[in-house]
């Protein structure tokens, strides 16, 4: 978690919104996913999820779905992902969570995956489909490892449930944009910067906002509200859609682009 601390910390004392870009691990290959996350290090990324594929994505949208097909295609498993994680982590120290569905894990065994996460070098994970009441034993197992179950907060959670949401939080508080699956968006909703704003001003960790960031303009509307923000579904089309020689610069350019929104417009900082 110290990781994950360090790098909002660093960005944030520089005036900057976090970016936090999402891949799916083993997509377009296996062997190209560290390639991808080195570029995109360079490229700005302060944070990197790796998504573990998945048969039945529910939260996805058909961009992330399609690239979970084809990593699983490849044989991309839980185990391979931390294979991953490790080959990554033997140059870079750059904060890495695992985006996971809780099935690929519960089927692996809780404290398994929770020492040899911690071990390959992971710092925390979002688990999309396991609610915060059925949560108690993977958190146990995650603080006993020092890992961070980064939260999701949704725009329908009431007063009660997003303060125990926030009790709860480790690492940092990921806040959808909006209800639906992920993908990218033209436009950001009317009312989203005044609800991160009133989020933030609740949470006692940082706050990234996720699902439909696809430009330095949703970056910048962002900055000065949000502590980070997380690009999945455009990144992986925007690599999906380059040819294979290219797809790892593609995916640095890319980001290096939406980093030109990271300071605040109009609106100020907090």
């Amino acid at each position: 978690m110290k990781r994950i601390a360090a790098a909002f910390e660093r960005r944030n004392r520089a005036g900057e919104i976090a970016l936090i870009p999402y891949l799916t691990a083993g997509d377009p290959s296996p062997e190209m996913t560290p390639a991808l996350v080195d570029s995109l290090v360079e490229a700005g990324a302060d944070l990197i999820e790796l998504g573990v594929p998945h048969s039945d994505p529910l939260a996805d949208g058909p961009t992330n779905q399609r690239a979970a097909a084809r990593a699983l295609a490849h044989g991309v498993t839980l185990k391979s992902v931390l294979q991953m994680v490790r080959q990554i982590r033997s140059h870079s120290e750059v904060p890495l969570l695992l985006f996971s569905y809780y099935n690929p894990i519960l089927q692996y065994g809780l404290k398994k995956f929770s020492e040899e996460a911690a071990a390959a070098g992971v710092d925390g994970a979002i688990v999309t489909d396991l609610p915060p009441e059925e949560a108690d034993e993977l958190r146990e197992s995650f603080d006993e490892q020092g890992l961070a179950l980064v939260p999701l907060l949704a725009p329908t959670s009431g007063e009660a449930r997003t303060r125990k949401i926030l009790s709860l939080a480790r690492g940092f508080v990921y806040y959808v944009s909006r209800t639906g699956v992920t993908g990218a968006r033209s436009n950001l909703t009317a009312d989203l910067r005044a609800e991160v704003e009133a989020l933030t001003r609740l949470s006692t960790t940082p706050v990234a906002v996720g699902f439909g960031i696809s430009s330095p303009e949703h970056v910048r509307a962002l900055s000065g509200a949000a502590h980070g923000v997380v690009v999945g579904s455009a990144l992986v089309e925007h690599v999906a859609s380059s040819r294979p020689a290219e797809a790892v610069q593609a995916a640095g350019a890319f980001l290096r682009h939406l980093a030109t929104g990271r300071r605040p417009g109009p609106e100020g900082r907090r």
